[in-house]
């Protein structure tokens, strides 16, 4: 059934077809339709929960940040079994991202490239959502994740700043944060993933968490980063080391590629498309070995494993490289919904 449908999507526009998959999704949601499409094109969901960051994943399996910029659809990712989703990434600022068209598959190497641009409609749209699902549905177990950004007109040097405005407006509201350094897609970003501009972030984060420990229900909100793939193995080492000296809770690996390295794609086809992050398959070694060396230099930090995940077997082998939990976006594109019920099944 979904083979049909991807047929017809893929032959629209990319970001397209992705406005119409997810309007056509909570329609579908807001009729009281989503159990039967639950049960005919995901089928059983296979919860075994786990406890990581000291909160209660039902399962192992989440969206990744970039399927559900402005946590819109929280209600319909989480009634189709999904154990966590993490949106965004978010900007203080409304902003709308890069120049259309900025997002394109490569269907023969099962992976997309994109230039989005951290297009989002701001910080206090995603946290106003995010108050109104918790109140619609206070007993769902949905973990949500904040990732978190800068806008693009801010400099680096106040870069910190951006990411203090997220992290408060959204404190209360998600049950941990990612600070997003590594999108290829907004100019010098990735800059931030140097050890003094990072540290910079963590301080100003940990700074205003200590400022919050005084308010009444104060919780303390575990702090992630996500790395790019393409950082050397002494730049990780500097990553690592400012985890442990500022305690984050873990590490998202990985973001996505601007190499270009052993695609099936015609190289004339994948240069017209441009400039961008490559995701997919095509990240999927490179991201295994992200996680398998951070997991060797240091055991006890979160790993969330992210990259390349089509197949149960595969996220099955993520965890056995030392990831704690998993997440997909697009392989998911390709896969579709059934790869629900097969991942659960695999990690659990």
């Amino acid at each position: 059934m979904y083979n049909l449908l991807k047929n017809f999507l893929f032959k629209m526009d990319a970001e397209k077809a992705h406005h119409f998959t997810t309007s056509s999704l909570r329609l579908i949601n807001k009729l009281g339709l989503l159990g039967l499409i639950r049960r005919g094109m995901v089928g059983s969901v296979k919860n075994t929960a786990t406890t990581v960051m000291g909160l209660r994943f039902r399962n192992g399996l989440g969206m990744a940040a970039g399927f559900d910029k402005n946590a819109e659809y929280l209600d319909e990712l989480d009634k189709l079994g999904f154990g966590s989703v993490e949106i965004g990434t978010v900007t203080p600022m409304p902003q709308d991202g890069n120049p259309l068209p900025r997002l394109f598959r490569l269907p023969k190497d099962t992976g997309l490239i994109n230039r989005m641009g951290f297009n989002n409609q701001g910080v206090e749209a995603a946290a106003n959502r995010i108050r109104v699902f918790r109140k619609k549905r206070p007993a769902s177990d949905l973990i949500i994740g904040g990732n978190i950004g800068k806008n693009k007109v801010t400099p680096n040097q106040d870069a910190h700043l951006d990411y203090e405005k997220c992290f408060v407006a959204l404190y209360d509201l998600v049950d941990y944060f990612v600070v997003n350094v590594s999108s290829p897609n907004t100019p010098n970003l990735r800059e931030l993933q140097d050890k003094e501009a990072l540290g910079v972030i963590f301080q100003t984060l940990r700074n205003a968490q200590e400022q919050m420990k005084d308010k009444p229900g104060y919780r303390d909100v575990p702090l992630l980063v996500k790395i790019s793939p393409d950082n050397s193995n002494e730049q990780i080492d500097d990553i690592l080391n400012l985890v442990e000296q500022y305690h984050l809770a873990g590490i998202v690996a990985t973001n996505t590629t601007i190499a270009r390295d052993n695609l099936v794609t015609v190289a004339s086809k994948v240069e017209e498309m441009g400039a961008g992050g490559l995701s997919g398959k095509p990240v999927q070694k490179r991201s295994d070995e992200v996680v398998s060396y951070i997991r060797q230099r240091n055991s006890e930090i979160v790993l969330i494993g992210v990259g390349g995940i089509k197949t149960g077997e595969d996220a099955r082998n993520k965890m056995k490289l030392g990831a704690n939990l998993v997440q997909v976006y697009s392989c998911f594109i390709y896969a579709g919904p059934r790869m629900i019920s097969d991942i659960t099944h695999a990690i659990h």
